[in-house]
């Protein structure tokens, strides 16, 4: 493969290897690199234009009289600790294309674009180069391959907790690697093409901020992104303006009491000594909580064994349960007799034994004698605990036992389990197992009386499963065994969720009530009595970028009190009214504000904004990207064009109040401020003309954080008026159909694509991609044949319709001309739709697939005449309009350069059209079949036999010289009464008809019903039109089509005569009787196949020298009468 070293100048020099040439079933063209070379010269041509005309920079109207429409569309801003790849480019994709067509329409359009460095994941990167240059050295001498396999790893254990009852429904998850192949960070900035002496200076978190973001701009910049770069800016307090703009932002939730300080669980990263939000997280994104009762069996004195060490304290087995209520039940608890454990020390009297991962997170929330600090004073196997007896809450056994059970998880939970026989199906064949095989329970040293004695004890009723749910289930699934995974997990399928929310009590003082009401009752009283603690881990693993496992802690910290009632109210409200282009997208978004509740907002260390009235603690980086939208309009007087802010002119940081924000933003009162009044006044416009914004482009993973919190905060912040108006989600972005993933190689930067494919290929392919909340696709051979259709259409105008435009047919249109004219007007109002509802696939389809297809039809239907020149000329300047939004450079090359247009492409207006004829487009779409369907027929006639006897050659059949066309234009008498009565019996909304008792029903009363042959007769024509109903519409019960047939074939004689290779072709009306006698010694085979309107019947003869003005015809078939086919015609 050839490698091209590619280099070019931000922040610093910046250069790397670029594969190119990486699909091998690209053509020869393109493997050339001709086409794409002339395309990235076009593209560096256009950008400069567009640079030197300031063509994407916008501002609000002076005079409100001159506003007009406007569309202002954003996208989430990337996170800027690497390079941009094409996922980026796919979703900023969709925004751009809309922005671009907008602007076609004559929209005033703004796409600002800015760059977030908020939060941990710069600094993670940052600390771990510093690390790696401390224990390895600077560039670093890592340990080979083989010295890292030997190193120790901790083994992982899968698998998934006892399911909470009301939690029991499918539910999907993005998997996110965001950390790609395990290395080391300092070969992960290799891979970027870096070299050593320039690695080293990323330990400081800072010279992120001034080395990629820059290179992200040129990355836009080269890909054609319509962005107003006066706008842009990064994030962080290395910016002041945007900093000031968080503080007040949060300022001004606090005075709303919408943030508070409280005591909360949350996901948190004992390496970072911090929360860790999900942009701070390499994997487990979207992970929350999962908080539990952790239930106390203490352990009976006197210690034996291991546990003589303990005496003197109040030890328990600690099992963490979704279900407190089933207490009562209790026969056993449950050890994995190979499991490791600890005998932690949570204060000063008790001890938990229970896994070393839930004694960690215990210590986060308060339950250790030291602080984040888990003591273990005692080493424990699974072994050492079976048998001992214990006290448990609720249960009516005084003592009950700890036993083995062999599928317990140690990953999720304590590793200690209580057991719930009847109502658990897992616990009930565990307990089975142990009862009915004396052999397991010898294999164990478990002695008879710690299991025989314990029968289950009916505490829920069920309706349908009885008191005993578990064992009836397992008995009705036969299930054999505690290792039955897949049976035992439909088990608790059909009967957990139904048992919490229509099981009754029927033990306690809560009996005869509903389980799912004295649940929390029954918790409450439980963590009152000291009998059960709180306990919370996260639902799933969680990693932090700076490559810890995660925790839960309970932490004292600044929250966003998100949930709350009239907040929540707001926002659902704000959802609503919102345009959110699928129905999966709104039910994300009402899924995520159903549990949304406080979100902490504040960290302790990373890269962001301080809290103005707490400086200990930043601004967690989902917290300051809520409302940067609105930033957006102002940015330009801000940033100075700069993305620091640092040479702005007209404005001072600290000038910049929480007055002057809210004068700009919240209609507040005008301060005393020495910025000029006219400035702010300019400001306050800005904000005024463009919000709110109309689009917000983004990943469906964000549905359940950023644009949920969006929502919410622009709810707190502005009125209804100002809220968001359209959220479109999208999927995410496979290549060629694979998952994309830097581990395997199957990934692009933005970069890497626009050099092996070029921007508007690139952009191409993006817009075929996929447009639903699937994973889309981009596919490199959709990339590389659009170089070579967008090159090839360069050529054609330049090399051969311009050169010949003097020589070009004109004067009034014939039929193919009308068609295409058509078509012309048909192209631009299906894409005009398709760009309004953002469907960009559908829009490359009918702009440019589907409209080259009829251009290429045209051409062929025109023959030696040619082409139309005023047709011609329309159709490149329609079809560069169409296809602006998703090529650009294209576009404006042809516009300018090949066109000789004035202006810009981009703002040169949508195209203007005729009201489409679609009964002229059907007419051409008969016509086509009809060209089809004869020459079907005629390969099939003049086709040899196909079982000749191999002695004797197959005789040649003589080739038909003459089609006769036998043309039905009616349908008339029993019929035409049979479509009249199906027409009233279908609903054109529903496109379904009445029942067949119906439509018989109607066909008796009418006069065709009165024959007593009937049914023979119009049932199989019926049943017939019906099908066809289904396949091609309602015109399918026309009595006549809405054009004339013989005309439309009459005035294409010279193209079916052509298609067909024939000599001569004659059209006749079936209904004609001189039409008729012409058929001959034919007629009775075309009585035999009749036409019918829309499908015409035709006769092919082979034909001999004519005497004058006659000629004479004679079959095609040897000595048989040849056969009238009956066309259908094209739906």
């Amino acid at each position: 493969m050839l490698l091209k070293q590619i280099g070019y100048s931000a922040a610093g020099t910046f250069r790397r290897f670029v594969t190119e040439s990486r699909v091998g079933s690209a053509m020869e063209a393109i493997r050339s690199h001709a086409r794409r070379d002339r395309l990235l010269e076009i593209e560096g041509k256009i950008q400069k234009r567009w640079e030197q005309g300031k063509v994407f920079e916008v501002d609000a109207p002076s005079d409100s009289a001159k506003e007009g429409e406007k569309f202002f569309g954003n996208f989430p801003y990337p996170y800027m600790n690497g390079l941009l790849h094409i996922g980026h480019a796919f979703s900023a994709s969709k925004v751009e294309f809309a922005a671009a067509y907008h602007r076609l329409r004559g929209k005033q359009v703004l796409f600002p674009f800015g760059f977030h460095c908020t939060g941990m994941p710069i600094k993670a990167c940052a600390d771990k180069i510093a690390r790696e240059i401390e224990k390895y050295g600077n560039p670093p001498v890592f340990p080979s391959e083989d010295e890292l396999a030997t190193a120790p790893t901790a083994p992982v254990e899968s698998g998934e907790a006892k399911t909470e009852p009301e939690k029991f429904k499918s539910k999907k998850s993005k998997v996110a690697a965001k950390a790609g192949v395990a290395k080391f960070q300092w070969e992960i900035m290799q891979s970027l093409g870096l070299k050593d002496e320039e690695i080293s200076k990323f330990r400081d978190p800072t010279y992120w901020l001034t080395y990629f973001p820059p290179l992200a701009k040129e990355d836009l910049k080269a890909l054609g992104v319509g962005v107003d770069w006066r706008r842009s800016f990064i994030t962080t307090d290395a910016n002041p303006f945007y900093d000031s703009f968080v503080c007040w932002h949060m300022e001004t939730l606090k005075e709303q009491g919408k943030i508070v300080k409280d005591n909360r669980y949350a996901i948190y990263s004992p390496l970072d000594g911090q929360p860790c939000a999900d942009h701070d997280r390499a994997s487990g994104e979207g992970v929350q909580p999962q908080e539990y009762t952790l239930i106390k069996m203490q352990v009976k004195a006197p210690f034996t064994g291991k546990l003589t060490a303990l005496e003197g304290r109040n030890v328990y087995l600690a099992a963490a349960t979704l279900r407190p209520e089933t207490m009562y039940g209790q026969t056993n608890a449950w050890v994995l007799p190979d499991g490791q454990y600890g005998a932690y020390e949570i204060n000063e009297k008790d001890v938990f034994i229970i896994t070393e991962r839930s004694a960690l997170n215990l210590a986060y929330q308060n339950f250790s004698k030291v602080p984040e600090k888990p003591t273990c004073l005692l080493q424990l196997k699974g072994h050492d605990l079976i048998g001992l007896p214990l006290s448990s809450p609720l249960t009516s056994h005084p003592i009950i036992y700890a036993l083995p059970m062999l599928t317990i998880l140690t990953d999720k939970g304590t590793g200690i389990v209580t057991s719930v026989p009847s109502d658990s199906p897992d616990d009930y064949m565990a307990l089975l197992d142990l009862k009915s095989k004396p052999a397991l329970r010898e294999k164990f040293g478990v002695k008879d009386e710690w299991v025989l004695p314990f029968e289950l004890i009916p505490i829920i009723n069920i309706p349908e499963f009885g008191d005993k749910a578990a064992e009836k289930t397992c008995i009705d699934l036969k299930i054999k065994s505690q290792n039955d995974k897949e049976k035992l997990a439909e088990a608790k399928r059909l009967t957990y969720l139904k048992g919490f929310t229509e099981g009754t009590m029927l033990v306690g003082e809560h009996k005869g009530a509903k389980v799912s009401q004295v649940k929390p009752v029954i918790r409450k009283m439980m963590l009152e009595t000291g009998q059960a603690v709180v306990y919370s881990e996260p639902e799933k693993k969680v990693m932090s970028r700076s490559g810890d496992e995660c925790v839960v802690a309970l932490t004292d910290q600044w929250y966003l009190t998100y949930g709350e009632t009239e907040w929540r109210a707001k926002a659902e409200e704000c959802l609503k009214k919102m345009e959110l282009y699928h129905d999966e997208t709104r039910n994300g978004f009402e899924h995520t504000l159903g549990w949304l509740n406080q979100w902490a907002c504040s960290r302790s260390f990373g890269l962001g904004s301080r809290f103005p009235w707490d400086k200990q603690f930043l601004v967690e980086s989902l917290s300051d990207s809520t409302i940067y939208m609105a930033y957006y309009t102002v940015a330009h007087f801000l940033q100075g064009g700069d993305l620091f802010g640092s040479t702005s002119t007209l404005v001072k940081p600290e000038q910049m109040t929480p007055a002057i924000w809210n004068y700009i933003f919240r209609d507040g009162p005008l301060p005393d401020t020495t910025i000029p009044a006219d400035l702010l006044n300019k400001m306050k416009r800005e904000f005024g003309y463009w919000y709110p914004f109309d689009l917000r482009v983004s990943g469906k993973d964000l549905i359940q954080n950023h644009l949920t919190f969006s929502i919410y905060n622009h709810t707190a912040m502005f009125p209804k008026e100002l809220w968001p108006s359209a959220f479109r989600c999208n999927g995410h972005i496979m290549l060629n159909s694979e998952k994309m993933s830097k581990s395997t190689g199957n990934f692009r930067t933005v970069r890497e694509s626009i050099e092996e494919f070029s921007a508007d290929a690139t952009r191409f392919a993006l817009a075929d991609a996929g447009d639903t909340m699937d994973d889309a696709n981009f596919v490199f051979d959709t990339a590389n044949s659009a170089i070579l259709r967008l090159t090839k259409e360069i050529t054609w105008m330049e090399e051969e319709v311009l050169p010949a435009e003097q020589t070009l047919r004109n004067g009034p249109y014939n039929f193919a001309d009308k068609v295409f004219d058509n078509e012309i007007n048909i192209a631009i109002v299906l894409t005009e739709k398709n760009y309004n509802s953002l469907m960009f696939r559908d829009a490359l389809k009918t702009g440019f697939y589907d409209f080259q297809t009829a251009r290429d039809e045209y051409r062929l239907s025109c023959g030696s005449a040619g082409m139309h020149k005023d047709l011609l000329m329309r159709f490149m300047h329609v079809q560069t309009k169409l296809l602006t939004p998703i090529c650009p450079h294209y576009a404006e090359h042809v516009w300018t350069d090949v066109l000789g247009q004035k202006g810009f492409a981009v703002n040169a207006g949508w195209p203007s059209c005729d009201a489409p004829n679609y009964t002229l487009q059907r007419a051409n779409k008969y016509l086509q079949n009809v060209i089809v369907d004869l020459r079907k027929v005629l390969l099939k006639q003049t086709a040899p036999p196909k079982k000749a006897k191999k002695a004797e050659p197959a005789p040649n059949a003589p080739k038909p010289s003459i089609a006769m066309i036998f043309v039905a234009e009616h349908y008339g008498g029993w019929q035409e009464a049979c479509l009249r009565i199906l027409q009233s019996h279908y609903d054109t909304n529903t496109q379904t008809f009445s029942t067949d008792q119906e439509i018989l029903a109607s066909l008796k009363d009418s006069p065709v019903g009165q024959s007593p042959d009937f049914k023979r007769q119009c049932m199989p024509f019926i049943k017939f039109k019906k099908d066809e109903t289904k396949a091609v519409g309602v015109q399918a019960l026309d009595v006549t089509l809405p054009f004339g047939e013989i005309q439309v074939l009459e005035e294409n004689l010279n193209l079916i005569t052509r298609q067909l290779v024939l000599e001569s072709v004659t059209i006749h009306s079936y209904d004609d009787v001189n039409s008729l006698n012409l058929a001959e010694s034919h007629l009775a085979l075309l009585r035999q196949s009749p036409p019918s309107p829309g499908k015409p019947s035709a006769i092919f003869l082979t034909s001999e020298m004519p005497q004058a003005g006659m000629f004479s015809v004679s079959p095609t078939s040897q000595g048989s009468s040849v056969v009238a086919p009956r066309f259908h015609h094209l739906k």
